[in-house]
């Protein structure tokens, strides 16, 4: 048997609704939202009782897609958005983008900040990391070529 694809990547957030509003901004599709509930969803998470609201954002490929996920039941336990881009875990999304200087622009109105600066990789990309809303960790990379 062999891997067929990467079904998406999940993050979790306090304000679903305006996560939806910054993904949107970015170029993503909001797919569907839901409330996930139930015996059968703890079981697949290990944390019992659970009452989750997901939002799933698809790429306008449609290869990838985010499940952005609040957490009503239970509690969040931990935050690690405002660990340093060396940190072990995941680290961050990384975005294909047409126009880095006009993507940040958009996205400074829904309070990203860029971490360092947009940078130049030889005549093949430029590239930056931001800190959207909630403090997440995002990439951007504008191909050149």
């Amino acid at each position: 048997m062999t891997l067929k694809r990467m079904d998406n990547v999940g993050i979790v957030v306090e304000d679903l609704d305006a996560m939806i509003a910054f993904f949107c901004e970015l170029g993503l599709d909001l797919e569907g939202r839901a409330t996930i509930e139930g015996e059968w969803a703890g079981r697949v998470t290990g944390l019992g009782d659970q009452r989750v609201e997901i939002a799933m954002m698809r790429t306008p490929d449609g290869h990838s897609r985010l499940e952005l996920s609040r957490f009503l039941t239970p509690p969040v336990v931990a935050d690690h958005r405002n660990a340093p881009v060396n940190a072990l875990g995941y680290l961050r999304v990384m975005f294909a983008v047409d126009d880095i200087d006009e993507t940040l622009d958009r996205l400074r109105k829904h309070g990203a900040q860029l971490v360092g600066e947009v940078v130049q990789y030889r005549d093949a990309y430029r590239l930056c990391y931001i800190r959207g809303p909630e403090g997440l960790l995002i990439g951007l990379a504008q191909e050149l070529c």
